[in-house]
């Protein structure tokens, strides 16, 4: 959503970006990252995390008032939920109905709620080709909007259901030509320069095609802290707004 804010004795357009981390891996500063971002893709069990962690972020983000989304995976913690498995639709639908459920109670016990999905990982890019796998994901989640790369089956589907739908960015990941992420097993899949990847941020929260809701700074990185804020500084020096996409609110 524009804004406008005074600048210079001259009113000026603003834009509204959010800003998402994935946090309750157990391999970064959750605490600390909570205090950068806007909105929390916090890990359900299936690729790590633990009912300890869930509850500590989610108690947290209540605090600072960050949104939280259930960040689904395949059940692969040996491979942190980033290696390809072909799992049966009726089974991935209560896999991601048990991770959704269980994220949501630990909310609802820190005084707020489950605000979105996000898959992860392998089942992150599998659902942007695979319809059958992401309709499964879809089904699993009620009604919950959904975080996305743009172009995908994922948010095409969900759309075409009425399901909200936010699409997002990564600064710190190569693109392919179709506007795919480069795999990490290949030359480019990674930046990890800290200046390149907030110039990146910059870019993707000022593009208009595709125009995207929220970037993403990957949690699991040695200096992901770092990186994020490095990310936020960069948009708001270039006039975004920082703030959640979606609400964590309790409904009264």
């Amino acid at each position: 959503m524009g804004t406008l804010e005074r600048r210079d004795n001259d009113w000026v357009p603003t834009r509204t970006i959010d800003l998402n981390a994935d946090l309750g891996e157990e391999v970064t500063d959750d605490e600390a990252l909570l205090g950068v971002v806007t909105s929390a893709n916090v890990a359900c069990g299936f690729h790590a995390g633990t009912d300890a962690t869930m509850r500590r972020v989610c108690e947290e983000a209540a605090r600072r008032g960050v949104a939280i989304g259930a960040q689904v995976s395949y059940a692969d913690r040996e491979h942190f939920g980033r290696r390809r498995m072909d799992v049966s639709s009726d089974l991935l639908r209560g896999q991601v109905a048990e991770q959704v459920g269980v994220l949501a109670g630990h909310a609802a016990a820190a005084g707020t709620r489950v605000g979105y999905l996000k898959p992860h990982g392998a089942l992150y890019h599998r659902v942007v080709d695979d319809q059958e796998q992401a309709l499964a994901v879809l089904d699993g989640s009620g009604a919950l909007p959904v975080l996305g790369l743009p172009g995908g089956a994922f948010v095409r589907l969900a759309a075409a259901a009425g399901r909200q739908v936010f699409l997002e960015g990564f600064p710190d990941r190569g693109y392919t030509d179709d506007g795919r992420l480069v795999p990490r097993d290949r030359s480019g899949a990674l930046v990890t320069d800290g200046e390149e990847i907030a110039r990146n941020a910059v870019a993707l929260a000022a593009a208009t095609r595709p125009v995207v809701d929220s970037v993403c700074v990957h949690g699991d990185a040695p200096d992901a802290v770092a990186r994020a804020i490095g990310v936020r500084r960069a948009l708001e020096a270039a006039g975004f707004r920082l703030a959640p996409f979606a609400t964590s609110s309790p409904a009264r």
